[in-house]
């Protein structure tokens, strides 16, 4: 009958359907989006350490020149000239020389000298077009600051060459202290937008006022990120900051506050970002880093699709074992399987979901006041190499003893003191002193770099000054070399996981789909086919040793049938696979002695080793142990396959070591070792060591079930490997004592038949496969059974008739497009009576069992074992008084 002969199973099973894919993109897309989160939040991470360096490397260029204008402010001339009643055309020729000469050993935009009233007297472009010369810059922030507190800044478009630039402004003063004058250097800026142009981000600095002023994308700057108020405008018009550029607000929208100054936008052309934030407080400034989120968009699909391509995978092996099932159910048993399906799909996804579930003694000479507000070291000589001027930060840096630094002491012996410390690299001390001397004499700008013993960077400029004096500054780096060399990695980095990552991602979904083909075809093989060749060998086998009566040539059919028996372990183990990931797997924990299993399976495995030239020997034991026999059975059978499998030549031990209360199994064996890169992966699905050792390739399944039969029973898996030594694998159980001494069981010599309570029996039996039947004839007959039938239904029904019922029926399930069950209905009619009945199956289905219970017949699981079969049948037929 068909599970779907009625409209209700079938909706159900549309329902299910509908449900499963719903499930399997419901958590799809919840994968997704936690996958996209923790993208997006370790972006947002990545963002701001880069945003860091680009700061420091901004302020570290500034800096870079916030001592050139106090030096200037120093100079004879440039004082001289401020203080005079007027400058005539000599001294201006000279000052604007001066100015262009120094502006060019700085390597700066401009540098312009302006008078009290603001009115530029000399400048370092005094021989272009657009020269500074002659223009009031009075209303500039920078000189206005600079004539009040000393000194200023600014970011601005110059007036007369509309090229911006940082204004760094120092004031000069009269032997009063009064100002009268500012020296100004403009910064371009310009080259570090061109390197933000070139980064994937974008990058970009606003003002106080939101205004962008700074960016790698051109179509940014002089953008506002907020609306301005109209005395901002004002302001902004009065400086003269921007110009004539008009001002407009950039498009953008917030999508989601991320805390931390962190949030995600969205803009025109870009799309969705992650907007990261510093303030640079010194200048009142705002700098801003964007990422784009298409990377973690990106990762959250891939997450996305290998989530579905699983979840997929174990809905389809789900279907097809349904299918198969459906096929030889009746209408009820089809209703109730699939609800259990159902049920157990679900808790497999809410398992899976729970599972988805950071300038000394006066103004000018010694230590200078104007001086001492600038982070480098500065010292300055005259023209007979003769200190006159350094700040507090030049002691400091180099730690000079006090009263070792003093107006007119010959730099010469500052040299040699730094060079007995070393500071001077390696070489005769007299002959680096001399060459530093001759470079002063020669009066050539300098810039050098020198790392130093502790790890720091100092950073060393040297400029001439017009009356034959030098100035030195000294500034520590170490920050700015370690931030470019932190940038560097950090865009290394974040390439290289982009490329692991998405590696990573598509080698994972190619092994989940390989794992999923192959584990189909294993469990579609192994479900009836393979076991029914085994039943008929063991019936086969059984039935030979009937006829052997030496005792060499029993002792051979005994290996014959071990070897047979040991496959049936194997296979099932194989079948329950399935029941061992589901959880469905029942466990028969109890005490037994230790010691008949493990010289079972010596025997058992001896045989196979001596088959390659492989020596077994095992440990005898009295050790009484508390586990499941068959699954602690199945985990050693799995150990002493594999030892000879990989093994070439040499001997395999199997023995126990106590540990504490517990008892540790070992087998060891001489073999090629296992990597120890490899030594977790054997324990998955589908994983075999290749090579030309193994003897044989097997499914890659053995160790997978053993690590899962250890975790449902509780027990500890070891292993210690050595490549080209061999390897030990072990499993530690709970030790309960130490067992009784038993005699030694002796198996009977011969199964008599003369004697046997079947003898004369009548057995029907009913099979789809023909080896099958034959087995069962020749063993059924070697007890003195009359076998009346071995044959199919077809043939069954043919021969069934009034009165011919046999004593005992031997039932197939599957036999072609019928069942057994649905069979003996039809052969009762024929016979007019109901004899017992033994089902005899490959299926394991707790349906099946119970249906038998309930029927009052005998129950078996293919391949039988004789025994069992015997027991079974003498104990139906002396329940009928026969």
């Amino acid at each position: 009958m068909s599970f779907f002969s009625s409209p209700i199973p079938r909706l159900r099973f549309g329902l299910a359907l509908l449900l499963a894919a719903a499930a399997i993109a419901l958590l799809s897309w919840a994968a997704m989006r936690e996958a996209e989160r923790r993208g997006q939040r370790t972006d947002a991470v990545q963002a701001g350490e880069q945003l860091r360096l680009h700061g420091d490397a901004l302020q570290a260029l500034i800096e870079r020149y916030r001592a050139l204008p106090a030096v200037l402010a120093l100079d004879p001339d440039i004082r001289a000239a401020l203080t005079a009643d007027s400058v005539d055309a000599a001294l201006a020729e000279r000052l604007n020389r001066k100015l262009e000469h120094v502006n060019g050993a700085a390597a700066t935009s401009t540098l312009t000298l302006l008078d009290r009233n603001g009115l530029a007297v000399a400048a370092s472009n005094w021989g272009q077009p657009e020269s500074n010369v002659g223009n009031n810059y009075r209303f500039r922030p920078y000189f206005q600051r600079a004539m009040a507190r000393g000194s200023g800044d600014f970011y601005a478009l110059g007036v007369t060459t509309a090229v911006p630039g940082y204004f760094l402004s120092e004031a000069v003063r009269a032997d009063d202290g009064a100002p009268i004058g500012v020296v100004v250097v403009k910064v371009v800026l310009r080259p570090l937008e061109q390197a933000w142009s070139e980064l994937p981000e974008q990058v970009f600095v606003s003002d106080a006022h939101g205004v962008i002023f700074l960016s790698g994308h051109t179509g940014w700057r002089y953008r506002d990120l907020r609306p301005l108020a109209p005395t901002v405008r004002s302001e902004l018009a009065r400086t003269r900051q921007y110009g004539e550029v008009p001002l407009q607000l950039l498009d953008y929208r917030v999508v989601e506050e991320m805390g931390g100054g962190v949030r995600k936008a969205r803009l025109p052309g870009v799309g969705e970002v992650i907007w990261v934030s510093q303030a640079l407080p010194r200048q009142g400034w705002t700098m801003h880093l964007l990422r784009s989120t298409r990377a973690s968009v990106a990762f959250g699909r891939t997450v996305a699709g290998a989530v579905a391509a699983s979840l997929l995978a174990a809905a389809l092996l789900g279907l097809a074992m349904l299918q198969r099932r459906r096929l030889a159910q009746l209408r009820e048993r089809s209703r109730i399987e699939l609800e259990r399906l159902v049920e157990h799909h679900t808790a497999e996804l809410r398992s899976a979901q729970d599972g988805l579930v950071q300038a000394a003694h006066a103004a000018d000479y010694g230590e200078s006041p104007s001086l001492q507000h600038l982070p480098q070291g500065v010292c300055v000589v005259d023209a007979d190499l003769n200190l006159v001027a350094w700040n507090r930060r030049y002691i400091e840096l180099f730690k000079f003893p006090p009263g070792f630094i003093h107006v007119g002491r010959p730099i010469a012996d500052v040299f040699r003191y730094n060079a007995r410390r070393g500071l001077l690299g390696p070489g005769p001390i007299e002959e680096a002193i001399a060459r530093r001397l001759n470079h002063l004499r020669s009066g050539k700008p300098h810039m050098h770099e020198r790392e130093r013993s502790d790890g720091s960077v100092i950073e060393i400029r040297g400029n001439p000054l017009p009356d034959g004096g030098f100035v030195t500054s000294y500034a520590d780096i170490t920050a700015y070399k370690d931030a470019a060399r932190d940038l560097r990695s950090l865009a290394d980095t974040l390439e290289r996981r982009i490329e692991e990552r998405t590696h990573d991602l598509a080698e994972a979904k190619q092994e989940a789909e390989r794992a999923n083909r192959s584990k189909t075809r294993f469990v579609a093989a192994a479900v009836h086919d393979l076991l029914q060749p085994l039943n008929a060998a063991r019936m086969f086998a059984s039935a030979l040793r009937g006829r052997l009566h030496d005792a060499a040539s029993q002792e051979v059919a005994d290996s014959v049938e071990s070897a047979l028996a040991a496959q049936d372990a194997i296979l099932n183990s194989l079948l329950d696979i399935s029941r061992l990931e589901s959880g469905a797997l029942e466990t028969r924990v109890r005490d037994f002695a230790l010691g008949p299993l493990l010289e079972a399976l010596a025997r058992e495995f001896g045989i196979i080793a001596s088959a390659y030239g492989l020596r077994l020997d095992w440990v005898a034991t009295h050790a009484l142990v508390r586990s499941d026999e068959a699954l602690l059975r199945r985990i050693l059978q799995n150990f002493l396959s594999n030892a000879i499998r990989y093994t070439p030549r040499g001997r395999i031990l199997l023995g126990c070591r106590r540990d504490g209360d517990r008892l540790r199994i070992e087998v060891h064996d001489t073999g090629r070792g296992i990597p120890e890169a490899q030594q977790q992966e054997i324990f998955e699905e589908f994983r075999r060591l290749d090579g030309d050792v193994a003897r044989e390739r097997g499914a890659g399944l053995g160790l997978a079930i053993v690590d899962r039969i250890a975790r449902l029973l509780d027990h500890r898996i070891g292993l210690r490997s050595a490549v080209g030594r061999g390897s030990v694998f072990s499993v530690t159980v709970p030790l309960m004592g130490t067992a009784p001494t038993a005699p030694a069981s002796v198996q009977a010599a011969a199964e008599a038949t003369d004697d046997s309570l079947l003898a004369g029996c009548r057995v029907w039996c009913i099979d789809d496969d023909v080896r099958v039947c034959e087995a069962t004839r020749t063993l059924l007959q070697r007890w003195g059974c009359q076998v009346e039938l071995a044959a199919g239904a077809d043939s069954a029904l043919a021969a069934a008739q009034t009165g011919a019922a046999p004593e005992i029926l031997l039932l197939d399930v599957l036999l072609g497009d019928v069942t057994g069950p649905e069979l003996y209905p039809q052969l009762a009619r024929q016979w007019g009576s109901e004899p017992p009945v033994i089902l005899v199956t490959a299926e394991r289905d707790q349906t099946l069992r119970d249906h038998a219970r309930a029927s009052g017949w005998g129950f078996l699981s293919k391949p039988v074992r004789p025994p069992a079969l015997r027991a079974l049948m003498t104990q139906i037929r002396l329940r009928n008084g026969r």
